[in-house]
Parts: C-alpha cells; structure tokens; sequence
C-alpha cells in the first residue's frame, strides 16, 4: 500500500487488507510509527526511545516500508564511515470506520519534510 493518495479502501478481496490493519494496531509498529511522526529517526534512537530490539526493529522496519507506512528521509555518514538512515512516517493519523460491507481507513498524510525523502 502506497500512500499516493489520502484515503484507502479495504475490503474482503483486498489481499493486504488484513497485513495492514495487523500492523496498524501492532504496539510494535504502533510504538515505531508514532515515534517518527514529527522528526526522523535512525534505528537505534527510535530502539532507545521505544525500549525495542535493534534486530526486530530492523524487520518491522522492513515491513512498514513495504507497506508503504515510513519512508527514509535521508542518508548521512557518520564520523566512522558508516551509513546512517533516518526513518520517517507517511502518516500523520489513521481513521477506521467498520460497517457491514466495508473498511475504511482514512490516512492523513504526514506533510513535514515528505517533499525530500531519498527514494529506495
């Protein structure tokens, strides 16, 4: 699921209906997600910040980038020569709306600093 535009439409046919609304209400990606809201972050700050596992960090990452929930916002290298990616959130909030024939979530874009993310 890509976040191009800002509603998206989840039904029973949807294939990827039930692996986003699983990692929407994940308290791990919740934790992830919400931690890189307002600013980007690297790994490591958002595991410090979380209390989380670096490797199952990683992962999750993985997976929310798939999925089209974070975006890295930009590279650096630091002073030992290591590269150094910095994590952002696509979205700002989420509304869910359940009825009899469908689901519905309503993304709000997050607009901070969405204009200069590093493709990948």
């Amino acid at each position: 699921m890509m976040l191009s535009d800002q509603q998206y439409l989840l039904n029973h046919e949807d294939k990827n209906a039930p692996i986003l609304l699983k990692e929407l209400f994940d308290g791990f990606s919740y934790k992830i997600v919400m931690s890189t809201i307002e600013d980007s972050k690297t790994v490591f700050e958002i595991c410090k910040e979380n209390d989380l596992p670096v490797s199952s960090t990683y992962k999750k990452i993985k997976k929310l980038k798939d999925l089209g929930l974070l975006f890295i916002d930009r590279i650096v290298i630091n002073e030992k020569g290591k590269k150094v990616v910095f994590y952002k959130s696509k979205i700002q909030s989420v509304e869910l709306v359940l009825n009899n024939k469908q689901v519905l979530l309503q993304f709000k874009k997050n607009e901070r600093n969405l204009h200069h993310s590093v493709s990948d």
